[in-house]
Order: structure tokens, then C-alpha cells, then sequence
């Protein structure tokens, strides 16, 4: 199964941009990932499991970081392919 997530990272720190860089820098490393970024969130796709596991990995590593919030929305489908369908 597919999946789409929509990440929105709030490092609660005054030296917020330097931790949601590295966020994402982070989640480009890994190659089973599609990963797009904007000015507002942070889109992932790719097999459920598969992104599943490296956000949990790679929350928990942003979490070292105190006051950390991240808010995830999840759909069960590839959004990133969508329009190829049509």
C-alpha cells in the first residue's frame, strides 16, 4: 500500500531553521522516499511501511531537540502520482 504524508515540523526553539533543514536533509538521504518540500509542509511518498519507518526514525532523532512538534497528515495513496491517472 501507498501512502502520502504532509509533515509540518515546529522546532519550538529561537534557532528554528537550522533543526527542519536538517529534518529534511535527513529524509532526501534515504532513496525509497519521494520527499517534495515547500514553504509550508513537507509531502513524502512512497510504500506505508517503507515511510513509515523512517519517520519514526527520523522524528526521533529531531526529537533530541527539546519542544519539538511535528504534525502529520497520512492518506492510504500516492497524491504524488494522482495526475498521472487523469
Amino acid at each position: 500500500m501507498n501512502a502520502s504524508i504532509e509533515i509540518s515540523y515546529y522546532p519550538l526553539n529561537v534557532e528554528y531553521i537550522p533543526p527542519i533543514k536538517d529534518f529534511i536533509f535527513r529524509l532526501n538521504g534515504h532513496n525509497t522516499i519521494t520527499v517534495n518540500t515547500n514553504g509550508m509542509s513537507t509531502q513524502v511518498f512512497g510504500d506505508y511501511d517503507t515511510v513509515m519507518a523512517i519517520l519514526t526514525q527520523e522524528i526521533k532523532k529531531s526529537f533530541d531537540l527539546p519542544h519539538s512538534v511535528f504534525v502529520l497528515k497520512i492518506i492510504n495513496a500516492d497524491l504524488n502520482h494522482i495526475h498521472d491517472k487523469h
